[in-house]
């Protein structure tokens, strides 16, 4: 978890039924209770007041950003405007300039949310987030009433992720990754785009990317699509005077350590918390995180690569045996891409809490497509609801009871990580099923 400074830093039929003989008075409530319930889905359905609740979920999200404890909008307020500062005041720019965390689009929205000036800078960038998760809504429930579930799902999950979902510039990823998978099939030009821009503001959505080449028909689309678009974010790196330092942000993720979020910490936690003396939490200034030190530590942290690599392309390897067994984009897109991302985030060294947000755009894209005959996801979808809960009590809430390695909170962050390695397992087992399933149909075709 990246922070500015250390903690001393989604119809009933109302119609008349008939009455059992000798029965009056029991119907009324029945009917008046039906006619509730139908009165409250058709008030659930209003696109109006899905419109008043996004706007009330991101003042709420706003407010316990820049109030709540452990700035929750610490990156923002210190890291992202100073970087622009930077970059305005001495023509020092991150990613052009000087090596960087991020791909060079990150700077795009950072610098944005100074058009107010740099007195507004948390407002404007709580603004820029509120606008394109409305813009992601409206692309969402475009075809009516249908998605409304999905879309009242996501605003459930930002409110149960809390402050993190927003004070990150991953918030704007989610938005633009949700807005590319959602259009993939109808339009897989524009949807790779936005996809490989989504990339090239933080790395995440390149496995959205990867998902589309496996999963739809028109691969060549996506795959011209995305390397046109990262061939024109380079040749303006280039321009700009970059140099080699467009790839900077690979070497800066390479060299980090283990971050006290991450799944693999957690034993490291547990002996912390133990009271071994030769393990602790401790602040690194260079890359503005806590992490873990201990023995083995160093190891686990080079191990994360690799392992996440062997993760990722088992997950690929089942994505491609449900493709050649026959499974349809409609069944294989949303497991597919929630394996990619449960992936990285179960395998990565850092763990930052606002890497749970990714989790939002597999589950809306795969509770819209379960209803076009897509496999079930609410049970993915109720799962990252508690994931995305746990993940709230542990950062802004208790932050410093788990940098302590209070056991309670220790407890916490495992189940946690559990919770994500159960999201994993879970698309894989779709996935598995989705490959028998389509090459037994095809042998009983064949039969």
């Amino acid at each position: 978890m990246t922070r500015a400074a250390p903690p001393s830093s989604g119809r009933a039929d109302t119609g008349s039924v008939p009455l059992p003989t000798g029965s009056t008075a029991p119907a009324a409530p029945a009917a008046s209770g039906r006619g509730a319930t139908g009165t409250a889905r058709r008030v659930v359905a209003s696109p109006v007041l899905l419109g008043v609740a996004v706007v009330l979920v991101h003042l709420w999200l706003g407010h316990a950003a820049l109030t709540g404890p452990n700035q929750p909008m610490g990156d923002v307020l210190s890291v992202y405007s100073t970087w622009m500062q930077r970059g305005v005041g001495a023509g020092d720019w991150v990613g052009i300039d000087r090596p960087w965390v991020y791909p060079l689009l990150a700077a795009v929205p950072m610098l944005l949310a100074r058009v107010a000036g740099p007195e507004h800078y948390g407002t404007a960038w709580l603004t820029i987030v509120l606008l394109l998760d409305a813009a992601a809504l409206a692309v969402l429930t475009r075809g009516g009433r249908r998605e409304l579930a999905a879309a009242w799902w996501w605003l459930a999950f930002l409110v149960v992720l809390g402050p993190i979902a927003v004070g990150r510039i991953d918030a704007v990823t989610v938005a633009l990754a949700l807005v590319g998978l959602l259009l993939l099939t109808a339009r897989p030009t524009l949807a790779a785009a936005l996809l490989t821009v989504a990339a090239w503001v933080k790395v995440w959505p390149a496995a959205l990317v990867v998902a589309a080449l496996i999963a739809v028909r028109r691969r060549r689309d996506v795959l011209t699509a995305a390397v046109t678009t990262s061939v024109v974010v380079v040749a303006i790196s280039l321009v700009l005077g970059s140099g080699a330092t467009v790839l900077g942000f690979v070497g800066q993720q390479a060299g980090r350590g283990l971050q006290v979020e991450s799944l693999t910490a957690v034993p490291w936690l547990w002996r912390a918390a133990s009271g071994a003396a030769d393990t602790s939490v401790y602040y690194d200034r260079e890359i503005l995180t806590f992490q873990v030190s201990g023995p083995g530590v160093a190891l686990a942290a080079q191990a994360t690569t690799v392992v996440m690599a062997l993760v990722v392309l088992a997950v690929v390897l089942l994505g491609l045996r449900a493709v050649r067994s026959g499974a349809s984009a409609v069944r294989l897109l949303a497991p597919l891409s929630l394996g990619l991302v449960a992936a990285l985030i179960v395998t990565n060294k850092v763990g930052s809490p606002q890497f749970v947000s990714w989790l939002a755009v597999p589950v809306v894209v795969g509770l819209v497509l379960q209803r076009r005959g897509g496999p079930s996801f609410v049970v993915p979808a109720a799962l990252s609801l508690v994931v995305a809960g746990l993940t709230q009590v542990i950062y802004p809430w208790c932050y410093d009871s788990l940098l302590a390695a209070e056991p309670r909170m220790v407890l916490l962050a495992t189940v946690r990580g559990l919770g994500e390695v159960a999201l994993l397992a879970l698309a894989g087992a779709q996935l598995w099923r989705l490959g028998r399933t389509a090459a037994a149909g095809r042998g009983r075709m064949g039969a």
